[in-house]
């Protein structure tokens, strides 16, 4: 895969864009994830409050230290071995906009291991906000052709996989850690 198939996704993300782009699981909404004009514009997009949370993807394990205070142990075996994709709460979020944080100050995060999704968020060199590519309340799009043509039309750049794999064409399970190694399933 030629590193220019990114170039103007990344160029729109650091020009403050959002993008639509077929992440590790479904179609999502992604923008950078230090920048709140870009979070309340892909909020606008999906009709969603600032309440509901939002995923942070990472390209790279150790990427989870740039982003949360202090990374439970159990965390790194959990996060390296799952074989599907695993969205995990930490404890405490840092250096993202206060937009990806909970009310508690956690903030949930995903390892990637989709190649076309890793690449995308590795040759952007941080991590990338994630959130389904529909409106808020309707049912999460398992392809193109099903995302509505109103997000489509305000995103600032649609990125394609040009050699697209049968995906998993479903939310990744969610779990919540506490510093202590305490862990609950939040969406299995």
């Amino acid at each position: 895969m030629t590193p220019n198939l990114y170039h103007d996704a990344i160029a729109s993300l650091k020009s403050g864009g959002v993008i639509l782009y077929p992440s590790d699981t479904i179609w999502g909404l992604g923008c950078d994830v230090r920048n709140d004009a870009s979070i309340e514009k892909l909020l606008q997009i999906k009709q969603r409050p600032a309440e509901k949370g939002l995923i942070v993807l990472i390209s790279k394990i150790e990427q989870l230290n740039e982003y949360v205070e202090e990374v439970p142990e159990i965390a790194w075996d959990l996060v390296d071995f799952a074989e599907d994709p695993l969205t995990v709460i930490y404890p405490k979020g840092k250096n993202v906009s206060a937009h990806l944080l909970g009310p508690d100050g956690s903030i949930a995060i995903r390892l990637v291991k989709d190649e076309f999704c890793k690449g995308l968020i590795y040759r952007y060199q941080r991590g990338i906000v994630s959130t389904s590519a529909n409106i808020s309340g309707e049912t999460s799009p398992i392809n193109f052709e099903s995302i509505a043509g109103s997000i489509k039309e305000q995103v600032d750049y649609i990125l394609k996989n040009p050699n697209p794999s049968k995906g998993n064409n479903k939310p990744s399970k969610i779990v919540k850690l506490g510093l202590g190694g305490d862990y609950s399933l939040i969406r299995g």
